[in-house]
């Protein structure tokens, strides 16, 4: 057991037993437009829809101390006039503290002075706030007063952060009936009402100026309005609104006292009493907790493994699939390390978050891919990001290389998932002007490509690729990208077999042309001798070669060029042996190596960071799935399975000291061979690291993937397992998978059989809806 934690598998939640992790290990709280990023000590921020326009409540980056504000109480004992908040941040005093970060929830428990405390947050599914409810008892009669606090933001939260010239002065409360409502910016946007209340009990007190209940120069630790016992009773009109009340409390010995308290975003000024009344009794909310353990349950059941490895069934079976679904909800907009300011939800990104996610729900993996064919532009290209509260491409002058080849991923996943071969019929608009259909698009993508070939025969890197550090047009135009190459070869691949499903002979023959061309320049132009290059700069010069004194092997174009099926076998082979000798690591692969020792403005920014840290030199989780799906692919399970477990979260909780981020989800990066901090995560939740690493385990490891006639069966697992146990929901039907492994072999299936009958081929067919199937694979 870790000195911070342990994992509870019966209930699906990770136990935080002391409050000071290495860094704020936080949780997602809600499962639709809500959404409260709770940390372990009660930090974080909540947002409607989008983190930069409907920010509830206020949060500082960067702050010191780290991780305030956020949502907290405060427990005052009126006689000794101590207190306490039970999440141990701001106050930082507590004798027993434990905090579980469950699926879709959290709970702290404390103790503080003979006053214990459960106080458990969430969101209820389909509401727009969240709750929380407090459980006070005592070891003596107490005269307590309860205060529940939150800062509001004013909305806009770039504005929030930087014009105070303006904020200053729009800030505006109002109080009614026991309700504080953040009415911010309302005179001009009446659907922003923000509120705070205690729904089973009056309020005999509150504050909604900040300086009224803080003090002037007070902090989030001891607040005058605590310290003091007393409110003003304070109606913000400017400076700065917040929400805070106080909730007297008389304790008998032994006796407990719930109070739920409710914050949360309407866009009219009825609902927020509604809202109260609702959740104003306790058998309401764990109603609700109760639906809410219900629908995750649903979810997660979609896929089941067990394994010999029990660290890859927590993360398989619980925790990696939570931080997809929480991926696809928000992209990498609003974490701890970004601020939901700046980059909305990646056209990138999303794409490749709908892969660990489309088993799920695919409805919602359907309309997001929608939303994002929609920001696609009429010559096949791509916004790089779009606003996820307008659904309106954010318009930028640069282009990637990469971004728009991700849709043919994204729909071809989704068309395997489901069998509905009729979206890629279904008319989608380009970029708000004229449309096509979902395979006109795709089309366009790959038309794009074609049409943006450089000197070398490969396509044009344009600002960068999925590299977003490889800026490598200086202004000529010239510089091009083999890792693009080699999407462009696997997508004009998958495009043939779409074209297929339609019927479309010509575009089968066009499509597998452009894939087999491309995949001849690539080998016969970026073949470096033991690995493929990675990109040309804008002087035509290599990047990523063994001529190069720096940067002389990068990982991406070695796992895509067995992932898309550029590489034959002996290259295949011999570019992830490379990989293994230069790349690889105790604590995950390297991007790339050597890592740059000074900047070069040929290659763009990469040079920014310090040896060993992000692209230059870091071991990035979102590739090195890459790697271990082309290890499956060669037929090397050992090698993959090792990857595996090297950036495995729930295997580096013993190292949490080093590692930093939490142990139960994916970070983006972990400090590179060359840094002195080896071996440190950093930017975890929203990261394509988690889809792929799920994508890697599930699909090929594990090996069941759906395909466009059924499910295929195909597992590269280590030698030692004796076979595992899966369960797989697919297009309606339940098939329980039971894989054994007599010969001990990596890869093979020797034989299948379907509830007793054997079938010719590894691929299961499609079964009936709401039909359970026995399926017993042999290894060999």
């Amino acid at each position: 057991m870790s000195k911070y934690g342990h994992f509870d598998n019966q209930n699906k939640e990770f136990v935080i037993t002391r409050p000071d992790t290495p860094l704020p290990w936080i949780n997602y709280l809600g499962a639709d437009e809500y959404c409260a990023l709770m940390s372990n000590t009660a930090g974080g921020y909540s947002f409607h829809k989008d983190p930069k326009e409907r920010r509830l409540t206020r949060y500082r980056y960067n702050n010191v101390p780290m991780d305030r504000g956020g949502r907290y109480i405060y427990v005052r004992d009126n006689k000794t006039e101590k207190f306490f908040s039970p999440s141990w941040q701001p106050t930082m005093k507590l004798d027993k503290y434990e905090c579980r970060h469950g699926i879709g929830y959290t709970v702290i428990n404390s103790e503080y002075a003979g006053i214990k405390t459960k106080t458990t947050y969430f969101v209820p599914l389909g509401e727009n706030l969240e709750i929380w409810m407090l459980e006070i008892s005592s070891n003596k009669d107490r005269d307590l007063s309860v205060f529940p606090f939150v800062e509001f933001c004013l909305w806009d939260a770039l504005n929030d952060m930087t014009d105070y010239q303006y904020n200053l002065n729009i800030g505006q409360t109002e109080y009614k009936d026991g309700i504080i409502y953040h009415l911010s910016r309302h005179r001009v946007n009446p659907d922003l009402v923000g509120f705070l209340a205690c729904a089973n009990a009056l309020p005999k007190g509150f504050d909604t100026q900040r300086r009224d209940f803080m003090g002037t120069y007070g902090d989030f630790s001891a607040p005058r309005g605590v310290v003091e016992g007393k409110m003003k009773n304070s109606i913000a009109c400017g400076w700065s609104p917040v929400g805070a009340l106080k909730i007297p409390v008389k304790l008998k010995k032994g006796g407990t006292k719930t109070l739920i308290f409710v914050l949360g975003f309407e866009d009219n000024l009825e609902g927020p009493a509604k809202k109260v009344k609702q959740f104003s009794k306790k058998e309401v909310i764990e109603k609700e907790l109760k639906k809410l353990a219900e629908y995750w349950e649903g979810n997660l059941n979609k896929f089941a493994v067990e394994t010999p490895d029990e660290e890859l069934n927590l993360m398989a079976n619980v925790w990696n699939q939570y931080q997809c679904r929480t991926t696809f909800n928000w992209s990498r907009s609003a974490s701890y390390y970004e601020s939901g300011i700046g980059r909305g939800m990646g056209f990138r990104d999303s794409n490749q978050d709908t892969l660990g996610f489309v088993h799920m729900i695919p409805g919602k993996v359907k309309e997001r891919i929608k939303d994002l064919a929609a920001t696609q532009l009429k010559d096949g290209s791509a916004y790089h990001q779009y606003s996820p509260l307008y659904k309106k491409a954010n318009p930028s002058d640069h282009k990637y290389g990469d971004d728009h080849l991700w849709l043919i991923y994204s729909t071809a996943g989704y068309v395997k998932e489901t069998g509905d071969v009729n979206f890629l019929k279904e008319e989608v608009t380009f970029a708000g002007e004229d449309s096509g259909t979902m395979y006109e698009h795709l089309a366009r993508a790959i038309n794009f490509s074609t049409s943006n070939i450089g000197e070398h025969g490969i396509p044009r890197i344009l600002f960068a690729d999925w590299n977003d550090c490889l800026n490598l047009d200086q202004g000529k135009g010239k510089a091009e990208s083999v890792m693009v190459a080699q999407m462009l070869v696997g997508g004009a691949y998958e495009m043939a077999k779409l074209a297929d499903l339609l019927g479309k002979k010509d575009d089968v023959k066009k499509h597998t042309k452009i894939a087999d061309d491309m995949k001849a320049v690539i080998n016969e132009k970026c073949w470096d001798g033991q690995w493929y290059t990675r990109a040309y700069t804008d002087e035509l010069e290599p990047v990523g070669s063994k001529n190069c004194k720096e940067g002389k092997i990068y990982l991406e174009s070695q796992a895509w060029a067995v992932l898309s099926g550029t590489a034959d076998e002996a290259r295949a082979k011999q570019c992830m042996d490379s990989v293994k000798k230069n790349l690889s690591t105790e604590h995950g692969i390297m991007v790339m190596t050597p890592p740059y020792s000074k900047f070069y403005w040929q290659l763009g920014s990469i040079g920014v960071y310090p040896p060993g840290l992000k692209e230059n030199g870091a071991i990035f989780c979102h590739p090195n799935p890459w790697a271990m799906i082309a290890e499956c692919l060669i037929g090397r399970g050992d090698q993959a399975f090792a990857y595996y477990r090297a950036i495995l979260p729930s295997a580096r909780l013993k190292i949490a000291d080093l590692h930093k981020t939490e142990p139960y989800v994916y970070c983006q990066m972990i400090a590179g061979r060359d840094h002195k901090d080896f071996g440190e995560g950093k930017n975890s939740w929203l990261t394509g690291s988690a889809c792929w690493n799920f994508v890697a385990m599930s699909q090929y490891i594990i090996g069941i993937r759906a395909d466009y006639k059924g499910l295929t069966i195909d597992p590269c697992i280590p030698k030692a397992w004796k076979g595992f146990t899966a369960r797989r929901q697919f297009r309606g039907a339940t098939y329980n998978i039971s894989v054994k492994n007599p010969s001990g072999v990596s890869k093979g299936v020797k034989q299948v059989t379907l509830d007793g009958k054997e079938l010719k081929s590894n691929i299961l067919p499609v079964g009936k809806a709401g039909e359970e199937y026995n399926v017993d694979v042999v290894m060999g």
